[in-house]
């Protein structure tokens, strides 16, 4: 619960668009663009190396890619402990995408034993940061818990949401001089 508490406290962060510099330019552009599983089906080596790089570097899209890499199985056998710790990492940072996944692997039980409670919560992480379809998926969970599991996720959240607000308000705030 530590390491899915860390995680969670990056609750409401927006992702910045991060930059790097293009193989083939010198322009900037956004890392989104350098890792993709299409990139990865063109030259599954090389593409494979780029993601594993712009991963490593923190990028959270490429992060994604990975755990998708791994979670599909298209390109490689299917490695759900891969997969989750790619995922957590995206989550981290607010990926909505990552958090879905990862909360549906929760659910299921792939990569990790099956716990409602994380599902519930990371699946209503995922929806505050914008996916829809997370909302959903968190609802189903829900049906499928007992009463004093719900509490228990309820009070997490709330506690996450304290957390978050605390650290918020404790920020000075500048207002730019643009």
């Amino acid at each position: 619960m530590i390491r899915f508490g860390r995680f969670m406290l990056s609750l409401g962060l927006c992702l910045s668009t991060s930059f790097a510099y293009a193989d083939d330019d010198s322009l900037l552009i956004p890392a989104t663009h350098q890792c993709s599983l299409e990139r990865i089906t063109e030259n599954p080596k090389l593409g494979y190396e780029e993601c594993l790089t712009f991963a490593q570097l923190g990028y959270a899209d490429a992060q994604f890619t990975l755990g998708e890499y791994w979670y599909q199985g298209h390109y490689t056998p299917r490695d759900y402990q891969q997969a989750l710790k790619w995922f957590e990492q995206a989550s981290v940072q607010g990926h909505a995408l990552a958090q879905l996944r990862l909360g549906t692997m929760f659910y299921r039980g792939e990569g990790a034993p099956a716990n409602t409670i994380q599902a519930y919560i990371v699946l209503k992480m995922s929806a505050i940061n914008g996916s829809d379809e997370a909302l959903d998926s968190a609802d189903q969970v829900a049906l499928q818990m007992q009463r004093n599991e719900l509490d228990i996720s309820n009070q997490v959240l709330a506690q996450i949401f304290r957390s978050y607000l605390l650290e918020l308000s404790s920020e000075t705030y500048t207002p730019s001089t643009r």
